[in-house]
């Protein structure tokens, strides 16, 4: 029976214990240690049943307990504490405060009250000011009672918001709210990943739906062919940053529009655009409709990308400005980071479809059905390509970037051909190495361990920070006995899972007391958690079953154990076979209680694996990892990785904070390169890893496993942290975007117009400019150091000498006769010759001997470009 009417009933609290409404919306609690003991404490059960959602607990505790606790003193001051931490929390936000210049001094900080918040929302909604960065991510992994990830990419944006509110930016997050999230996961009886599909129920969440004044739900409507879908709007508030996500499950929307928000990476190929379009166009008017006037946009993977059209069509239709002053502004102001190695994992439309979906913008904007689609193509000229929604990212973007330094250059050599002749350093992809955030990541009582030594800023400290050395003064016996009692709670959680799955499925009574002993809290413990997707190879320390089966078990006083999660895509059958095969070889070999695989991975199982493992184990096909930040959360608390120089463990010191497995190695024949580096993993545990661990002196404590720790913890702790993260987008990113967009739209738009038609002006005229002539004024052989006085004639055509920047590009001369690392030298300007001809030039050295070369080059110049690279122009000589 459907009901003629509905309410929102909000849990009824004794007055006294307000403060516990305000502390459960804000997820600030999920890296505050004080108001999660808080929530323990008024009931342990009940928390550890509700996947810790303080909301939901406070929506089905009884109404005696609230009254018990509201009269027992030590609860309501432990209350109070937390909720002045909270407060003081969200003032003292000012790291953006102190170190973002203020343009033409207008820049604010006020506090605005946010209209739309309703009597559920935190006090504080965040900081609205004249400047504000709009974060778009298809998922967001921030705690496991919103189960709205699936793995890396969502936790990595968690974090990104938490540190952002850590950091005090003016950030505003988007997203999409789904009705099933990801999937639960469970195994039957063979080993066989099988998935569930629970149901969230958004009222008893740490969220809230927005509102308009007069208290009615706030919608915004995305018109798609035939029709108008609708979609309303929840928001999460994250410390200081507010998270809004859009849910179509509504009326008067039909049954396949509800399912727009139903699964993560759900459905086919026309659900996933159907996605995209939400979350790009419904988040662009999302915000508007918010009163959100975001200065910059920064684009977390292409799932988002439709919004710039959607930009595009608002700065025409409401500011009145032509396609090409419109997407000047709109680039001016966009970042975009991708976290994908390989082609193949970017979204690709038909260009039929493509046109089907969103084709209506190409006549709002005057172009041809081929231009408008070469906005998403990497090469324009191929009119079967598909539509690449990271293309029409990385094109309509001033700031790109990958996630690790290797990442970068694998992106580098992926999107070359969009700034053809450009040498490949240059390509304009840059990199900002990913981090976690330390206070979500690092275990309670390791948390109270730096806290004691370090002080409490460690968790935002950054490399050069004198605090770092003070890690030396952590006592071995205290920081081992801290890790021993993780390795412990470990053991316990992992048997208490395991017999609570195994009694859901109706498991036989010896499996569940086999389950109960399960793990030895002594043994060396190796993690592996991550997505089962094939190229990261779960199963390659099984490549030699007599080898790995010797190291388990074949010294009983050192012995090892592995301790692996994860989830594979439902519709990935061979990683559920990886799956199933580390299940069969548990069984088979009679290894259940030494490799256990932990079902329905989450960040709560996470925290745990990488605080009581003691060495985190990865092992991707080279450079198949974009990052993996898997491995920087266990470095933070202390454990040492194994893994293949891959993503961010490439740049990290992987000597003295763990071990390598190969040296950066590329291999074609992949079954030789498992062979070389199963080889090389089962060597560094039998001559390295397990020696030193089990190495103790005579009061029981491994010595050199715990400096390995140390090191682990000062050398990564400091880097490979969001906070560092955070900063450099700011700095890099956000504050050049931002200033950008005030330049571009100052004076009615007016740079704007004025770069739109330099660009159209110098596309028409650059392939009539010519390099008539270079003169050297030294012959062939030159010494080191000597200077060199090169001339050259341009002919620039119709173009000013202000339009171009003449670059003399020199370096050594490599085996196949190409400049190898090129540096490129500014020349100068000299006035015209007597046939019109421009004069450039410069003095050049040489600081090393061999064969070295030179060539010219001729790049476009304006002042208010992002990048000399922004219109992928060059002539070379």
């Amino acid at each position: 029976m459907q009901p003629i009417r509905t309410f929102n009933v909000s849990p009824a609290l004794p007055s006294r214990l307000e403060p516990l409404r305000k502390l459960a919306y804000n997820l600030h609690w999920d890296w505050n240690f004080e108001t999660k003991e808080l929530f323990r404490r008024l009931d342990r059960d009940l928390w550890e049943s509700s996947r810790h959602n303080p909301v939901l607990m406070l929506g089905t505790i009884s109404q005696a307990r609230l009254q018990e606790v509201a009269e027992d003193e030590g609860f309501v001051a432990h209350m109070e504490r937390a909720s002045r931490q909270l407060d003081d929390y969200l003032q003292e936000r000012t790291w953006y405060r102190k170190h973002r210049n203020e343009v033409n001094g207008q820049r604010t900080e006020k506090k605005q009250e946010n209209s739309s918040a309703s009597s559920l929302s935190p006090q504080d909604s965040g900081l609205r000011t004249q400047e504000c960065y709009a974060y778009f991510c298809a998922e967001f992994g921030l705690t496991d009672c919103l189960p709205i990830y699936s793995g890396g990419l969502g936790v990595l944006a968690g974090d990104h918001l938490k540190s952002a509110s850590d950091l005090g930016l003016p950030l505003v997050a988007v997203g999409l709210l789904y009705q099933e999230g990801y999937f639960a996961q469970y195994l039957n009886a063979d080993g066989w990943q099988q998935e569930r599909y629970p149901v969230n129920d958004f009222y008893n969440m740490p969220l809230h739906p927005e509102c308009n004044p007069d208290g009615s739900e706030l919608r915004i409507s995305v018109e798609y062919p035939g029709r108008t879908v609708y979609a309303r709007v929840w928001r999460v508030q994250v410390g200081t940053v507010p998270l809004y996500l859009l849910d179509t499950n509504i009326e008067p929307n039909n049954p396949y529009d509800h399912d727009i928000t139903d699964e993560l990476y759900g459905g086919d190929l026309d659900m996933r655009i159907h996605q995209e379009m939400m979350l790009g166009i419904g988040g662009f008017r999302m915000l508007k409709a918010l009163g959100y006037k975001p200065t910059v946009y920064h684009l977390n993977e292409g799932h988002s990308a439709f919004l710039i059209l959607e930009r595009i069509r608002m700065l025409m239709q409401e500011e009145k400005l032509d396609f090409a002053a419109a997407k000047q502004v709109a680039q001016a102001s966009q970042v975009f980071t991708t976290h994908t190695p390989v082609s193949a994992g970017f979204d690709l439309f038909p260009p039929d479809k493509a046109l089907y979906y969103v084709g209506h913008y190409a006549d709002i904007y005057g172009l041809s059905h081929e231009e408008f689609l070469g906005l998403g193509r990497e090469d324009t000229g191929d009119l079967a390509s598909p539509f690449s929604m990271a293309a029409l990212a990385m094109k309509t973007s001033s700031f790109v970037n990958g996630v690790a330094q290797l990442h970068g250059l694998v992106s580098r050599k992926m999107f070359q051909s969009l700034w053809k002749d450009f040498p490949l350093n240059e390509v304009p992809i840059t990199a900002i190495t990913n981090g976690v955030h330390a206070r979500t990541c690092v275990a309670k009582s390791t948390q109270e361990l730096y806290d004691r030594y370090l002080g409490p800023q460690w968790s935002d400290a950054p490399v050069d920070d004198p605090l770092w050395e003070r890690v030396q003064s952590i006592p071995d016996e205290e920081l081992w006995r801290n890790h021993e009692r993780q390795r412990s709670e470990l053991v316990v959680f992992v048997r208490d899972r395991l017999v609570r799955k195994l009694r859901d499925r109706g498991a036989s009574p010896s499996e569940i007391d086999q389950a109960q002993e399960v793990l030895d809290p002594t043994v060396l413990t190796i993690g592996f958690a991550r997505r089962f997707a094939t190229y990261k190879r779960a199963t390659l320390f099984l490549r030699n079953l007599d080898r790995i089966k010797k190291i388990l078990l074949g010294d009983p006083n050192r012995r090892v154990q592995f301790v692996i999660a994860g989830k594979a895509h439902p519709k990935d059958m061979p990683g559920k076979e990886l799956i199933r095969d580390i299940i069969h070889f548990s069984r088979e070999e009679g290894m259940n209680a030494s490799v256990v695989f932990i079902p329905d991975y989450d960040t709560y199982v996470a925290r745990l694996m990488v605080a009581g493992c003691d060495v985190w184990l990865n092992t991707p096909r080279r450079p198949r990892e974009a990052s993996g930040t898997s491995g920087m959360k266990a470095a933070m608390n202390g454990l040492p990785n194994l893994s293949v120089l891959d993503g961010w463990w490439d740049e990290a010191d992987y000597v003295r904070t763990g071990w390598p497995i190969g040296h950066g190695e590329d291999y074609e024949d992949l079954n030789y390169q498992d062979d070389v580096e199963a080889n090389a993993l089962y060597d560094l545990l039998e001559q390295e890893v397990m020696p030193l661990f089990y190495n103790r002196d005579g009061a029981g404590i491994p010595r050199k496993w715990t400096a390995k720790m140390k090191d682990s913890i000062r050398l990564n702790c400091p880097f490979f942290n969001t906070s560092r993260m955070v900063r450099e987008y700011a700095v890099r990113g956000y504050f050049p975007a931002s200033d950008r967009y005030s330049t571009m739209t100052a004076d009615n738009y007016a740079p704007a117009k004025d770069v739109a038609a330099w660009k159209q002006r110098i596309f028409e005229q650059w392939y009539n400019i010519k390099i008539e002539e270079v003169d050297v004024s030294e012959p062939a052989g030159i010494m080191v150091n000597q200077t060199v006085s090169v001339k050259a004639r341009v002919n620039l055509g119709e173009l000013s000498f202000d339009d171009v920047q003449v670059e003399l590009y020199q370096g050594a001369v490599g085996v196949d006769g190409e400049i190898v690392n090129g540096i490129p030298v500014v020349m100068n300007y000299q006035g015209k010759d007597q046939q019109g001809c421009s004069i450039y030039t410069v003095d050049i050295l040489y600081t090393s001997s061999g064969l070295q070369g030179f060539s010219l080059r001729v790049l476009p110049k304006h002042n208010n470009l992002s990048s000399p690279y922004e219109l992928g122009l060059i002539l070379w000589a």
